[in-house]
């Protein structure tokens, strides 16, 4: 039997996990951001254009998350999306040696990006450097960023066409509610899209 201290550190984490969900949804922006961001995805998908998604370790998997929901289904069939998160290990391990690590994302948001299109660039901090690279070559390829990152945004945040900023500075706790964006994203694509899901 566990002692009580350890379920009331987990009582206390959940607690905190609720009330920075509760100062994040007070962000007074926050509706336009989703509108945004709604439009900037649902006009890719409309005109059948790639939305690519990248992210560093557990953000990794909230991207790889994100475009399987599109792929696959969210809540009830329908056709597929064509959503990619850039997650390949042999592209990855292949660039990170013969180029370096900074360019394991700009290299493929370079070959699949189409103006137009989109990019959702996860960084807790906002500042690691292949995220950035990524988002600048999406501006180049004239690809429409999303950003989800942490209480300032770093330096994505000047190059995001919305971001999405969580207000903690612990990793986990961004984490947790990336995925809530990203699950309330998808869900208003859909809504739009497939009206008839709903």
């Amino acid at each position: 039997m566990l002692e009580n201290s350890s379920s009331q550190s987990a009582l206390n984490g959940l607690a905190e996990a609720g009330k920075i969900l509760q100062e994040f949804l007070s962000q007074e922006d926050l509706g336009t951001k989703f509108e945004l961001a709604v439009e900037i995805l649902v006009n890719a998908f409309e005109k059948e254009l790639p939305v690519l998604s990248c992210g560093n370790g557990g953000s990794t998997c909230d991207a790889m998350h994100f475009a399987e929901e599109f792929t696959g289904r969210y809540r009830k069939n329908r056709r597929p999306l064509p959503a990619l998160s850039i997650s390949d290990p042999s592209h990855l391990t292949c660039v990170a040696n013969d180029f370096g690590y900074e360019d394991v994302f700009s290299r493929q948001v370079d070959a699949f990006g189409k103006e137009g299109g989109a990019l959702l660039a996860i960084s807790t901090s906002g500042n690691s450097k292949n995220i950035l690279k990524a988002i600048q070559a999406a501006q180049v390829k004239k690809v429409k960023v999303i950003g989800l990152s942490g209480p300032t945004g770093g330096e994505m945040l000047n190059g995001c066409d919305v971001c999405f900023q969580v207000p903690t500075k612990k990793t986990e706790r961004i984490q947790e509610v990336h995925i809530k964006i990203i699950h309330n994203l998808i869900e208003a694509v859909e809504r739009h899209l497939f009206p008839e899901l709903y």
